[in-house]
């Protein structure tokens, strides 16, 4: 999605020094956030604490997740700003790549609520049910789904008549509203990220619910609730902000019978930055200043390994 615009909208309106300060600025701010997002999945693997424990378990099947995508956006991006065309199937893996991964975030994050919810709902059998066995299933049922619907896209793919073109080669950047080849395709794009993202919301606020009613009754540990509920909340404004980047094309095409063709290359990189690639590093962002855990061991890699002691993050 983040290259179709400029595909559509670069002119020679727009002057060389403008588009560069532009392509600098995105491409930098992206860098920014795949190096935090790897140093954090860097993070998640240094300590035993971090492999062992199921909840960081499924940050790192998260992050991941969110690091893939960034990465294949900002390649996509370079590659349309250099003008380089793809040909049908190489530009079809990194769109499917690109779906896979956008949608194993929605689902972890499903999978990390009922985490908590378990924990303030059933705390004597949270041990029990949250295991590092039942936690691996789960992440292996999360891919093993989406892979399942990238192979329905991949199927749908296949309907077109490739074979009455010319050649392979396609004439524009490759993008994933490009790959959308049929309205079939097209149709079941719309109602799978409908089901997707209305289940994985319903699943997120029920559990939301049943933590605020278990922090009513007098036998639950009310610290623990109040965490897991503001962790519940903070999962449902991910699931948002994950959501918000279905709306990029759309607006796009909105802002295109409205702006010159100069100003929809800067409302298109803007909204790059802010709706596609922000929504996918908060996570590390979030859990690395919030998790008092995580916190002091980030910030001494971000520090490039100084040495940091817990006293003084503490004091920062």
């Amino acid at each position: 999605m983040s290259s179709q615009a400029w595909t559509n909208t670069t002119d020679d309106s727009m002057g060389l020094v403008e588009k560069m300060l532009l392509v600098t600025l995105t491409t930098i701010s992206c860098c920014i956030f795949l190096i935090i997002n790897v140093i954090m999945l860097f993070t998640l693997r240094s300590r035993p604490v971090f492999r062992e424990t199921c909840r960081y378990i499924l940050l790192y099947n998260l992050l991941f997740a969110d690091t893939v995508q960034i990465a294949v956006s900002q390649l996509l991006y370079i590659l349309s700003v250099c003008r380089i065309m793809l040909t049908y199937p190489v530009c079809g893996v990194f769109v499917m790549v690109a779906n896979l991964t956008s949608e194993i975030s929605p689902l972890t994050l499903v999978v990390m609520s009922l985490e908590r919810y378990v924990a303030v709902c059933y705390p004597l059998r949270h041990t029990t049910i949250i295991t590092i066995r039942n936690t691996g299933a789960a992440i292996t049922a999360v891919w093993a789904f989406c892979s399942l619907n990238t192979g329905v896209r991949v199927l749908l793919l296949l309907q077109f008549p490739f074979e009455q073109l010319q050649s392979l080669q396609m004439k524009q950047f490759c993008s994933t509203f490009l790959m959308f080849l049929t309205p079939v395709t097209v149709d079941y794009d719309k109602a799978y990220t409908c089901f997707l993202f209305v289940s994985a919301g319903l699943s997120v606020i029920s559990s939301y619910i049943g933590v605020i009613i278990a922090a009513r009754s007098a036998s639950t540990d009310k610290a623990s609730a109040r965490r897991a509920r503001n962790t519940l909340l903070l999962h449902l404004v991910q699931l948002c902000l994950i959501l918000s980047s279905t709306i990029h094309n759309p607006l796009l095409i909105a802002a295109s019978n409205v702006v010159t063709r100069t100003m929809l290359i800067r409302i298109q990189n803007i909204l790059y930055v802010f709706i596609i690639v922000l929504p996918r590093c908060l996570s590390a962002l979030i859990y690395g200043i919030r998790d008092k855990t995580i916190r002091p061991v980030l910030l001494y890699y971000l520090c490039c390994r100084l040495k940091l002691s817990v006293v003084t993050v503490t004091e920062r």
